[in-house]
């Protein structure tokens, strides 16, 4: 009998931070970037809620796409709402990738850059980063008349690393006018530095380059999986015709209006992780693990000159009911990626290193 053939894909799939062990109750998970503090209590009201759950939702997202335009000053024609920053980056490479085209992202990246590249058909060309840092010149080496986009998660992710605005000006003036360049802002709410913009900040009124950006993160809504983009009207329409009818739950929709709303919040969510980022680097740094000065809500830990290896400090964290993020997949050697996490999560990672390391 002969059977439908699915299309072949030859990836590696993407494999998230680890949520559990099996002789573990309730393990503090600092393995996946998620928010320390979760989402705001005025989120957590929706589900108190009489919610219509029989009906579709909105399937243009009007009311957070107004929530949005009113908080960032955009325009809401060039904004498009998805399942996380995940379906917005699909449906960027659905929408300009086909067999043969190129794409250029940093060495140490989301690997979701190159799996949703790898599936449209596309090569994928890696530029070295240079210090940990994404590199504007390595990037520019790897352009050819192939080349369709440039991904930059500025800050990176697992790297925790970011690059000035200056530098991605210079990114954008390098590149051929048709090339897009796609930023990934989702950790832009954390960083403080004085020379970092977000993508949005810069590339307002660009006409190639496109801007993505999750509630992932900082809001807490990592499980309700709600991104967005925005870019310039013409590529929003091309795109819209990859996007699902209906992409976003309502409940999503209006857990992403009302986390937009409280400011107080996300307030209180950047003085916790400047708070801890500084507490943690000072104590990690004296147990001779090297790591990133923290941009954003994680730490990329390495143990060359550590007490323990990387295989080790996963084994004592993981049997003292902490779990990290393993960096296999990224190809980076002898590192775990370790998030910044609410209070208690904090002190007992402290603890165990202060008895450990």
């Amino acid at each position: 009998m002969s059977l439908p053939k699915p299309k072949q894909v030859n990836i590696d799939l993407y494999e998230g931070g680890t949520s559990e062990f099996k002789n573990l109750r309730s393990p503090l998970k600092l393995s996946a970037n998620e928010s320390a503090l979760g989402p705001s209590p005025s989120v957590m009201e929706i589900f108190n809620q009489n919610l219509n759950l029989k009906q579709y939702p909105d399937g243009n997202s009007k009311n957070l796409k107004d929530i949005i335009s009113k908080t960032f000053g955009l325009d809401k024609d060039r904004l498009i709402i998805g399942a996380g920053s995940d379906e917005i980056i699909s449906l960027i490479s659905q929408c300009f990738l086909s067999e043969g085209d190129e794409v250029i992202v940093a060495e140490e990246s989301f690997l979701m850059y190159r799996i949703y590249s790898q599936i449209n058909g596309a090569k994928v060309k890696y530029a070295k980063n240079i210090n940990n840092k994404f590199s504007v010149d390595e990037t520019v080496k790897l352009v050819c008349n192939k080349t369709k986009i440039v991904f930059i998660a500025n800050p990176n992710n697992p790297t925790g690393t970011y690059i000035a605005d200056k530098e991605m000006l210079k990114l954008r003036k390098n590149l051929p006018d048709n090339i897009l360049l796609m930023v990934d802002d989702a950790y832009a709410e954390y960083v403080t530095k004085k020379d970092y913009k977000s993508g949005l900040e810069i590339f307002n009124n660009s006409s190639n380059t496109f801007v993505c950006r999750t509630f992932s993160k900082i809001y807490g809504l990592a499980n309700l999986r709600l991104g967005w983009g925005f870019g310039p009207k013409e590529i929003v329409e091309a795109v819209n015709f990859f996007r699902p009818p209906f992409n976003i739950s309502g409940i999503a929709e209006k857990a992403g209006c009302e986390a937009l709303k409280d400011k107080n919040w996300l307030v209180k969510n950047i003085e916790h992780n400047n708070k801890w980022s500084k507490i943690i680097y000072d104590k990690v740094i004296t147990k001779n693990i090297k790591t990133n000065e923290p941009v954003a809500n994680f730490f990329l830990l390495n143990f060359d000159n550590a007490k323990h290896n990387e295989k080790e400090a996963y084994k004592i964290f993981s049997e003292n009911n902490i779990l990290l993020r393993k960096m296999n997949s990224y190809g980076i050697n002898n590192s775990l990626r370790l998030t910044i996490g609410n209070e208690e999560a904090n002190n007992k990672f402290l603890d165990i290193l202060e008895k450990n390391f």
